[in-house]
């Protein structure tokens, strides 16, 4: 079975996802700039509206746009969002913080785990942006992070299916790899089937 996360900008496409039967919809807000940080509010009201359906809500915690590399002031923003997110009735999260020279920020990410109280995590594309890609799986599956949302590359090029049939191998079930960028409900089976991927992301999944 291909679960579906429906990448959702507000709260507008929400009930369009939820008719569709999404299994997951990601929350952010400003996709021009690959999504930052929902508001409580739009946060909150999706929750409420999602309760009767099936559809799981993880929310973008993300505090700009750019880079992954973040400084103390915007980690705290991060890890007050994330507490926020939890208590307006996330069910999910997604994020992910890099050191300058492109590898996971581990001290980073401890702290904003440790904000999710056990909520499931997914690292986001700045995955994408990491010279080792199969260290950085041993990394984070071992830090207890549920998924990883990749493209396999840039996003300018097309999703790399060789690459990610490689890292899905490789994580074994230690992690689950999420393929995104590109993906829609078109071409989600085959890509799917070429990959190995059984979760699919984007903005016109459904």
């Amino acid at each position: 079975m291909i679960i579906r996360e429906f990448c959702a900008e507000n709260f507008t496409d929400i009930p369009r996802a939820v008719r569709a039967g999404a299994e997951r919809i990601e929350l952010c807000d400003n996709l021009a700039v690959g999504g930052t940080t929902p508001s409580y509010g739009v946060i909150s009201q999706t929750a409420d509206y999602l309760q009767d359906s099936q559809s799981l809500l993880a929310v973008m915690i993300r505090p700009r746009g750019g880079d992954f590399v973040y400084n103390s002031q915007e980690l705290k923003i991060m890890e007050i969002d994330v507490l926020k997110a939890i208590e307006a009735g996330a069910q999910a999260l997604v994020f992910g913080a890099l050191t300058e020279d492109n590898k996971i920020d581990t001290e980073a990410m401890n702290t904003l785990v440790i904000a999710s109280q056990g909520l499931p995590v997914t690292f986001h594309m700045a995955f994408d942006e990491i010279e080792d890609p199969f260290a950085a799986i041993d990394l984070l599956a071992e830090a207890g992070i549920a998924k990883i949302l990749s493209h396999g590359g840039p996003l300018s090029e097309p999703l790399n299916t060789a690459l990610l049939k490689e890292l899905i191998r490789y994580a074994d079930g230690r992690i689950d790899i999420m393929i995104g960028g590109g993906v829609t409900a078109g071409n989600a089976g085959e890509l799917a089937d070429l990959t190995g991927a059984t979760f699919v992301h984007g903005t016109k999944i459904i």
